[in-house]
């Protein structure tokens, strides 16, 4: 994505912040499935790819990990920085660039709702095995594709870069994403040199019926998201 791309997410960084904490999807519907296949990361070292404004890093450190992280918003690394303070080695690099980090140097890779936004996934998760230690695993989420094309229309089979806009206080801002089959994800994924442990299409909580039902009915028919533990191969 180009810095124009990555503008809007500057610009609303405190509103998706006090968005996240306490959403539908963010909160009760993405991170509870993410925790859970991250598991015990007591004592591993964990790279938070795409950190945004710092909620997973703050779990990750209640959890004991040791947690490195970055952002391509210079927004979103400020207010991950605010929250975590000096417990995260937190910088500004993006996801489909190199890694600015050494060979063999994580036991985890977490990636939340962010590789959508990267073109070139193949060579994305060709860098996280780069940095990755032996053994290590991949755990992401990202929005579902058949969700996606329904939403979007065309061919399922297309890969498209799409558009959403969302509306806040500071008003409307255009959030470009791809859209591509899943087949084409896993694809990427195992090309690159990993395993998939574990695909999770996420059911909504009993939260989310009592505080959001028409979101919590929408999920019950189809899902919103979609999460991947992935395994190093030796």
């Amino acid at each position: 994505m180009t810095d124009e791309l990555w503008h809007p997410y500057d610009r609303m960084a405190g509103e998706f912040l006090a968005h996240a904490e306490d959403n539908a999807y963010n909160a009760h519907y993405d991170r509870p499935t993410v925790l859970e296949l991250l598991g015990d990361v007591a004592g591993l070292r964990v790279l938070d790819a795409g950190c945004g404004p710092g909620l997973y890093a703050e779990a990750l450190l209640e959890r004991g990990a040791e947690v490195l992280g970055f952002d391509a918003s210079t927004g979103m690394v400020e207010l991950a920085r605010e929250r975590v303070g000096n417990r995260a080695e937190l910088r500004v690099a993006r996801l489909e660039e190199p890694l600015p980090y050494p060979d063999d140097s994580v036991d985890v890779v977490l990636c939340a709702l962010a590789i959508h936004y990267v073109a070139d996934r193949r060579g994305t998760f060709a860098e996280m095995r780069r940095v990755l230690r032996p053994g290590g695993a991949v755990v992401l989420s990202t929005q579902h594709p058949t969700t996606d094309w329904l939403r979007k229309g065309g061919s399922y089979f297309d890969r498209v870069l799409e558009t959403d806009a969302w509306s806040m206080l500071s008003g409307r801002h255009e959030v470009q994403f791809w859209r591509e089959p899943l087949s084409d994800l896993c694809a990427a994924a195992t090309d690159a040199g990993f395993v998939i442990q574990r695909l999770v299409e996420p059911r909504a909580p009993e939260i989310m019926r009592e505080r959001w039902p028409a979101e919590y009915d929408k999920l019950a028919r189809r899902p919103g998201f979609l999460a991947l533990r992935l395994l190093a191969l030796p």
